[in-house]
């Protein structure tokens, strides 16, 4: 969320810089309701002097027996008109709080200002598109000899876009999700399992209410009120909600594995079926707290963190700073990491990595304190890394063979009963 002081103070820069994300974003009618929040906010404290002067009067005449019925008239009637300012007061403020969290983070300076993602700008390539000298197969169709999830069967059980890990299937998705944590930890992140569900304030915390609520899976009756999280960055960003954080303890570097759950509007198109899109997928998640002082630098170590997967597992990727009206509603800044799917004949997002500054903080109430200065919000970022459907999909396509085959990668096969070196075609 951002701040209210701020944007009276620069009311038109920031604007302008939001107009850049989102074209409609008018500050007008916030900055007007602030106005007559502070003007009755002045004017109930007016009156509350005034009470407190005619309640000290009333003791006095009270206490020389002079009749005060007359005062306590005109007392009665400005603590009605009290009353009812307060509660004025906190409508306006409740409505204020809404309008404020419906608008978005503003993006840094760098970012380039373009509606489209198709001006999204590339800033680094690693790898090479592999060349195949026989005819190569998509993930569906590899999957017709491997047997390595069953879609048929997850359909029946929860409806489609849901997916069934079936034995190597299963195997291969654990190594995965293993060695990115052993990545992560060994880069100095500190492993989390969040629960996988959390309440309605934790999520607003993070920014995905009220904007995102027709996204989320949520669980209401009579004895929880609760949402499914779309990515563990809800979770652990409310890890330390309403906290005052040692300034000693900054960055805070988190990684947490969790199935993700979110609502895909639409049908997925003829491209996008399997493990493309999907309402449960696995993922790796990177999240920090840090002073703000601090955060490009952090910013870079966990960019670098999820590199470091991609080129372990020996896939192709490009690096693509998003532009402002391609960027997430929390983001400052994002990269997005893609890798290229040959079966899908184009680049997806395995990873988003974006500096959300004090915008969630802020929604959290996360601070800390410097020596001898005033709290402060601390800057939180988070990255995929990865998240596991889209790059499974990047591993088969990428590492078959003309036998129909897969390779596994050498950094997996450690993680795989026998060091397996190939998944071949089964007859199940």
């Amino acid at each position: 969320m951002l701040d209210i002081k701020e944007l009276r103070k620069n009311a038109t820069e920031i604007e302008r810089k939001l107009k850049n994300k989102v074209p409609e974003t008018s500050l007008s009618l916030i900055l007007a309701k602030d106005e007559k929040i502070r003007q009755l906010k002045t004017q109930v404290e007016e009156y509350k002097s005034k009470r407190n002067s005619a309640s000290k009067e009333i003791g006095l005449k009270k206490q020389k027996n002079e009749d005060v019925s007359d005062f306590m008239g005109d007392l009665t009637r400005l603590s009605d008109s009290i009353t009812q300012i307060d509660l004025q007061i906190t409508q306006m403020e409740a409505d204020l709080l809404n309008e404020l969290a419906s608008l978005p983070n503003i993006p840094m300076d760098d970012v380039p200002i373009s509606p489209s993602p198709k001006d999204n700008v590339c800033i680094k390539e690693w790898g090479e598109k592999r060349k195949f000298d026989f005819p190569f197969k998509n993930h569906m169709e590899l999957n017709e000899k491997l047997h390595l999830f069953d879609f048929e069967r997850a359909a029946k059980l929860s409806g489609s876009g849901w997916p069934v890990y079936i034995n190597m299937g299963a195997r291969l998705e654990w190594a995965l999700i293993n060695y990115m944590l052993d990545t992560h930890r060994k880069n100095g992140f500190i492993q989390v399992i969040p629960p996988l569900l959390v309440r309605p304030e934790i999520m607003f915390g993070s920014a995905h209410l009220p904007k995102f609520e027709s996204q989320l899976f949520k669980v209401r009756d009579e004895d929880f009120q609760l949402y499914l999280i779309p990515t563990s960055e809800a979770a652990l960003n409310g890890l330390h909600y309403d906290e005052m954080i040692a300034e000693e303890a900054l960055p805070l570097k988190y990684t947490a594995y969790t199935p993700c759950f979110r609502r895909e509007a639409g049908a997925a198109g003829s491209q996008e079926r399997g493990l493309i899109r999907t309402h449960q997928f696995n993922k790796v998640e990177m999240f920090c707290l840090t002073d703000p002082q601090d955060s490009p630098r952090i910013y870079e170590e966990m960019l670098a963190s999820a590199e470091e997967v991609l080129q372990g597992l020996g896939i192709h990727y490009r690096n693509m700073l998003l532009t402002t009206g391609d960027m997430s509603f929390a983001a400052a800044k994002t990269v997005d990491i893609e890798v290229w799917l040959p079966g899908q004949n184009r680049y997806y997002e395995v990873s988003s990595v974006s500096n959300c500054t004090d915008f969630q903080a802020r929604r959290a109430q996360i601070r800390f304190r410097k020596k001898n200065e005033k709290p402060q919000f601390v800057h939180t970022l988070n990255g995929s890394g990865l998240a596991t459907s889209r790059l499974m999909v990047a591993l088969l396509e990428n590492n078959q063979q003309s036998d129909g085959s897969v390779l596994v990668p050498k950094v997996l096969q450690r993680y795989l009963e026998d060091e397996i070196t190939h998944i071949s075609p089964t007859k199940t």
